[in-house]
């Protein structure tokens, strides 16, 4: 075999997107410039090319480096004979990964650029399929040395049933598609085939038709987007339609898509566009689109979908990006509704191609869709949609909210940032216009999506998560963030703010009118605003709550509802009853005493007793809201329906949830059986004490404090004024000299501290006696075994009056043990306290023994203060 040319890589970078299919949706990996090159491997490759004659393998691979990081690379892929590269048009080339099997694709920005590297890419698929000739039968320059393998009869009449049998038996395998499709577009079997269906219809011959048609089924369901591509293009959509007008699954019926198709007042420049390329583009995206939706709704399989809304896509990609880089067509465009001379119908198409621009936005990337919307905001889309809204012609009202619903859904605040913008300049903001079409509109459709736009705009949203300060601060912002309560946006504060003031009166103005109203007889389109107005009535209770108050409260919203229970259409009263539900589900005591107030309960017993009979929505909501009451057990709602509607009741009370209301409340008298209510009542504190443990908890000892504990705990200590004069001992309260302490008390406070004391130091004492004793000698008379005795009687002495005392104080106390108890633990902890302190060095405070000439010193000073007493 003869050497075949090496192909050449291109050096010149080409720019170019990397899109990749994932869950049927293309992503966009990034914008970057597109290389080839050939890599030298070492190890041997199955299928590697090997052009030279050294017999190095290399290993043609396509490069695709990124715009903004030039060091990192969006796309490495090797060029393998598996790989199945395709070019779309003249900006696409696409291909599967033999590696992991995704759809990869490259839309480059210029033709030129695709060309280069669509030549390399093919040029080194020749080569392999040149190599593995003789494995391959199919190969694209087969052609070149043997004839194709497969030849199709002549297109005629005669042969058409001969021909579909032979594209039945291709398609079977995978070789034979392959083959078929290259045989299809050498040859142009499509345009040899549509005259045939002018022919067949001359001749009125049905069955030539059916089989042209399966024909065509045949050749597009084969995958190729070179054929669908030629399939739709001007010269040959008609034919092709044509044929597939006639479908053997429906003999009797004829489609009638050459005459959609063909219609010239369906395709409409509100601005011309010169580019003839993109024309194109327009012209062929919606064919598509009308193939894959209706001609081939029913026949499509996965393939052949997925090819569709490839071609699809990447032509709505390029139209956008077009139209949005384009500046004067975007001035000429929306500089339509400002010309001083009013053109209502270009105005009117202006509006629906801004429509289908923004529909088209929806398949796009986010950063793409980010920038259409700006462009369009930038040149006055707000005045479009306030136009629109307005406008006369259904057609043109649902295509404003179109827009508007999709700018909502991409990103809210973008728009409430422009309406933001419309009151700070003393402009009619959007939702007044909103307001004023829900009002008066009949389609019921836009009266839903102006419902939900107007839900959006005026929810003020979730505050931020710590999760998301996080992102953009250190962990020490994240917890000082969550001490801190979140803020309002104050621009959202001021629109609530106003709107509330003037336009919330303006929205909930038909319900405010039914005060006086006698008939409830409404038509179906202030049925339908009732209905809407009340679920966006629901949806400001749950989202502006202090606000929503002021209003219900001020307009008596709740009574004008309860009205609607009166109406005789049975979704009206559904929607009533879902209101008042709605604000008892909240149990706010605002909301439960206002329904109170209103008594707006009999009114729907009303309903379930006139409904009770059947089965039905409307009862099963009544019977629910008589649950709710009673599973919550709201007191006030269960004591206001039996004392108010006692004989309604009755007459229910053959169910069990009525009969429950009623033996609850003849039980209790009206009142709660739960003990909660009781403990929960601030003048009863007994109550609360005794609930309380009282080894336990220190809120016994702040509510029951004795007025003798807060005496001892308010007055001074006399031990401490005791251990800071050491040398001037004072006398204690009943006039005894403290030589003999714990003998005489004068309170029970003083005897328990008297007590414990004691308690606490008779073994210091012990082992404190003889140092001191020892340092006091010069001082002593008597020798230190007469002192030791001398002190063991007195401790004897005192240990019996102590206990005397201490059953003294038993019999004439009157606090509960429980009291006496804890306020001896205090004292014992203070004594505790005390006695560590005292071990550090300071004097003892009981059972000292003092010198004689200091007995006498105290005595005569205990004598002088006699008698000045």
């Amino acid at each position: 075999m003869a050497a075949q040319p090496v192909p050449h890589p291109s050096t010149d970078k080409k720019r170019v997107k990397v899109y990749e299919l994932r869950n049927n949706d293309w992503f966009d990996r990034g914008t970057g410039f597109c290389t080839t090159a050939f890599d030298i491997v070492s190890a041997p490759i199955r299928d590697a090319f090997c052009p030279s004659e050294d017999g190095h393998q290399r290993d043609p691979r396509v490069y695709v480096e990124s715009e903004d990081q030039p060091d990192r690379v969006l796309l490495e892929t090797r060029i393998c004979k598996q790989d199945g590269f395709h070019k779309q048009q003249e900006t696409l080339i696409v291909w599967t990964e033999p590696s992991n099997g995704v759809d990869m694709a490259l839309s480059f920005q210029e033709p030129e650029g695709c060309a280069t590297i669509w030549k390399f890419i093919h040029s080194v698929q020749q080569q392999y399929h040149s190599v593995n000739a003789p494995d391959d039968g199919l190969s694209e320059d087969a052609g070149v040395d043997m004839p194709n393998p497969i030849a199709l009869p002549l297109a005629s009449m005669a042969n058409l049933a001969e021909i579909e049998s032979q594209m039945r038996g291709f398609s079977g395998t995978a070789n034979g598609r392959d083959a078929l499709t290259k045989y299809v577009l050498a040859e142009d079997y499509i345009g040899k085939l549509i005259p045939l269906v002018s022919d067949a219809e001359d001749l009125e011959s049905l069955n030539d038709l059916h089989r042209l048609c399966n024909i065509m089924k045949i050749i597009i369901l084969l995958n190729d987007t070179s054929i669908i591509e030629h399939a739709v293009s001007d010269e040959c959509v008609i034919g092709v339609v044509g044929a597939l007008e006639y479908d053997p699954d429906f003999p009797s019926h004829k489609a009638n898509h050459r005459q959609w198709l063909e219609g010239e007042g369906r395709y409409k420049e509100v601005v011309r566009i010169e580019d003839p390329q993109i024309l194109r583009k327009i012209h062929q995206t919606y064919r598509l689109q009308y193939l894959k939706d209706v001609v081939l709704a029913r026949i499509l399989d996965d393939n052949t979908f997925s090819v569709l809304n490839s071609l699809i896509f990447f032509n709505q990609v390029d139209i956008v990006q077009h139209l949005q880089s384009n500046a004067t067509f975007l001035a000429e465009l929306f500089n339509i509704f400002k010309s001083p001379q009013p053109d209502q119908k270009r105005k009117k198409e202006a509006v629906l191609f801004i429509q289908q621009c923004c529909a088209i936005a929806k398949n796009l990337q986010p950063p793409a869709r980010q920038t259409l919307y700006n462009n369009f905001l930038a040149h006055g889309l707000l005045q479009v949609i306030n136009f629109g809204l307005r406008h006369g012609d259904v057609a043109v009202r649902v295509g404003a909210t179109d827009i508007l619903v999709s700018m909502i859904d991409h990103d809210p605040q973008m728009i409430r940032s422009m309406i933001y913008r419309q009151l700070h300049e003393k402009q009619p903001p959007l939702t007044d216009s909103l307001i004023d079409l829900l009002l008066v509109e009949v389609d019921l459709g836009v009266k839903s999506q102006i419902s939900d736009a107007l839900k959006v705009l005026l929810d003020q949203g979730p505050p931020m998560q710590p999760e998301a300060i996080a992102k953009a601060n250190s962990e020490y912002a994240v917890r000082a963030a969550s001490r801190i309560p979140p803020s309002a946006d104050p621009q959202q504060d001021n629109f609530l703010n106003g709107f509330y003031e003037s336009s919330a009166t303006k929205l909930f103005q038909p319900l405010i009118d039914l005060q006086g109203r006698a008939s409830m007889d409404f038509s179906v389109q202030q049925a339908s605003m009732f209905t809407y107005l009340i679920e966006i009535l629901c949806f400001f209770i749950r989202q502006h709550q202090h606000r929503s108050k002021f209003f219900v409260l001020n307009n008596d919203i709740v009574l004008r509802i309860s009205q609607l229970l009166n109406c005789p259409e049975k979704f009206l009263k559904l929607v009533a009853v879902r209101f008042i539900r709605q604000l008892i589900g909240l149990q706010d005591e605002f909301y439960v005493k206002h329904v109170l107030e209103k008594k707006v309960i009999g009114p729907i017993l009303d309903v379930l007793v006139e409904t009770m009979p059947k089965d039905n929505l409307l009862s099963s909501a009544c019977l629910e809201f008589f649950e709710f009451i009673r599973k919550e057990n709201i007191k006030e709602l269960v004591k206001h329906v039996v004392e108010n509607y006692r004989d309604k009741v009755q007459t229910l009370a053959y169910l069990d949830l009525f009969r429950t209301l009623l033996l609850r409340y003849d039980q209790t008298g009206g009142f709660s059986t739960n003990m909660d209510y009781y403990l929960e009542v601030d003048d009863e504190p007994k109550k609360r004490v005794n609930i309380i443990n009282p080894k336990t908890g220190g809120l016994m000892e702040h509510l029951a404090m004795d007025q003798a504990e807060e005496e001892y705990w308010n007055t001074s200590d006399d031990e401490d004024d005791l251990q800071a004069k050491p040398g001037n001992r004072p006398s204690s309260a009943n006039g005894e000299p403290n030589a003999k302490p714990l003998v005489d008390y004068a309170s029970d406070e003083e005897g328990d501290e008297n007590l414990e004391a004691g308690a606490l130091s008779a073994d210091e004492d012990r082992q404190d006696d003889g140092p001191r004793n020892a340092s006091e000698g010069p001082r002593d008379s008597a020798p230190p075994p007469e002192r030791l005795s001398e002190k063991r009687r007195r401790e004897e002495d005192e240990e019996d009056d102590l206990s005397k005392m201490v059953q003294h104080k038993r019999r004439n106390s009157t606090s509960a043990s429980s009291n006496a108890s804890s306020v001896s633990g205090v004292l014992r902890k203070k004594k505790t306290v005390s006695g560590v302190r005292d071990a550090g060095g300071g004097p003892k405070k009981i059972a000292i023994s003092l010198s004689p000439n200091l007995k006498a010193r105290n005595g005569q000073t205990h004598g002088r203060s006699d008698d000045e007493a």
